[in-house]
């Protein structure tokens, strides 16, 4: 999938841990980890404003669009 979830970036600037913002934003730390590793089909706006809010940062600094990405992480041809 071309777009990029840089979450444990902005998670290692700002120094707190999955768990830490699994619970400050209300949700489990499996799920989290999902959408931190790149796994997850789709992400809900209410996550990604709690993301943002929890993190000080704006949605391009989580989530970044990688032209030519296949979705197993491969470039397309």
């Amino acid at each position: 999938m071309p777009i990029i979830v840089n979450l444990d970036v902005m998670m290692a600037k700002r120094k707190i841990s999955a768990g830490d913002l699994a619970a400050r934003i209300d949700i489990t730390p499996a799920n989290l980890s999902i959408l931190k590793n790149n796994k997850a089909k789709a992400v809900r706006f209410s996550t990604l404003e709690a993301i943002c809010r929890e993190l000080d940062c704006q949605p391009g600094d989580v989530l970044e669009y990688i032209p030519g990405e296949a979705s197993n992480g491969a470039a397309m041809p």
